[in-house]
């Protein structure tokens, strides 16, 4: 039984699947095509012969997507996130949502710290005065920037999220010397969180507490926009501000007018609201704002091996091998009953619930 997989244009990158990620699926003889898609419409009509469709965060994959596409049996994103995707709907309709996590742990933990470094040490703008030559022309230009030198070492770090990315991230920010690091997560025991000599507190005060803040959570209805105005009002004036996660889970107007009017001193951030951002966007005008492209995940490990596990998920949920990752655990029993109502789209392919384990 030939099977069909759809790559998304954008999900697959300006220059196209990477060789390593197009030699898995042809190893494993399933054919692979690249479609671009810009809309709902697009993935409809890229995916209506589909088995597997992988895509990026843009398109959303909607209920409406998935109504119209039959044959699908997985949704298939990189990295970590899964909430570009319905998955209320996938479950119901019997698709997994697949993902890989665990892959850029490292890289959105080192960005974070790095932007955090960015601005206690004020390295972009010491960097373009030097650049410009104002250490040897003008000293005066660099005043302001050697103003703003912060250190780490005796303040109060929270941590908003505490899955493997915080964790990964307390580990790293131990080295500089805070005085405590703290973390909110209702769904992490204090039990799992000491063993990285971490507190878990409420969110209020998390907020109330830290002098730096960094957001490492998915992106979920509860959290949404929870950083806002009245949470940045109950942040110290000093307070360092990052967001490595999902855009959001801030408020980003809320944001510009807390760093516009000293409400908080400093923040860094590397996902938007909408992404790409609007060159017209006002968050683009905020001096006391670095924004990066949402590149915090990125580094040559994850490239390539990070396609590879993308591609494998897609070929080892048709030939009944684990997957990395399934965001909705629910859809195997959904599949299972699916299996006793009749001939359908999963028949002739390995049952996911007894013949392997999700991972």
């Amino acid at each position: 039984m030939p099977f069909k997989v759809v790559i998304t244009a954008k999900s697959a990158g300006r220059s196209g699947p990477p060789k390593s990620m197009l030699e898995v699926f042809d190893e494993a003889g399933i054919d692979c095509e690249v479609i671009p898609c810009n809309n709902e419409n697009d993935l409809i009509n890229a995916g209506k012969d589909a088995d597997v469709l992988l895509v990026g965060t843009v398109p959303h994959t909607t209920r409406n997507v998935m109504e119209n596409l039959p044959k699908l049996k997985m949704i298939g994103r990189s990295g970590v996130g899964v909430d570009s995707v319905d998955l209320e709907a996938a479950s119901e309709l019997g698709i997994c949502v697949c993902n890989t996590p665990g892959i850029n742990t490292s890289e959105v933990a080192d960005h974070a710290m790095a932007m955090l470094l960015s601005i206690t040490r004020q390295i972009p703008e010491l960097n373009r005065h030097t650049n410009d030559g104002a250490w040897s022309d003008d000293p005066q230009k660099l005043t302001p920037a050697r103003n703003r030198l912060r250190r780490i070492a005796g303040t109060t770090v929270g941590i908003y999220g505490f899955g493997n990315i915080g964790r990964a991230f307390s580990n790293r920010i131990k080295g500089f010397g805070p005085e405590k690091i703290i973390a909110h997560d209702p769904y992490i025991p204090q039990s799992v969180a000491d063993l990285y000599g971490v507190k878990l507190v409420s969110f209020d005060e998390l907020v109330t507490e830290s002098d730096i803040i960094t957001v490492h959570s998915p992106a979920t209805e509860e959290n949404n926009q929870i950083f806002n105005l009245e949470a940045f009002s109950k942040m110290k004036e000093t307070a360092i501000f990052v967001n490595c996660a999902r855009g959001p889970i801030v408020n980003e107007s809320d944001l510009a007018h807390a760093l516009n009017n000293n409400i908080i001193y400093h923040a860094g951030i590397d996902v938007t609201q909408i992404e790409p951002l609007d060159a017209e966007s006002p968050l683009l005008n905020t001096e006391n704002l670095f924004i990066t492209p949402h590149y915090a995940g990125g580094s040559n490990f994850t490239a390539l091996e990070g396609s590879i596990r993308w591609a494998q998920n897609a070929v080892n949920v048709l030939t009944g091998k684990k997957l990395w990752g399934l965001g909705n655990p629910d859809v195997k029993r959904v599949i299972t009953i699916m299996r006793t109502k009749g001939s359908n789209k999963w028949d002739n392919i390995p049952d996911p619930v007894t013949d392997f384990d999700f991972m």
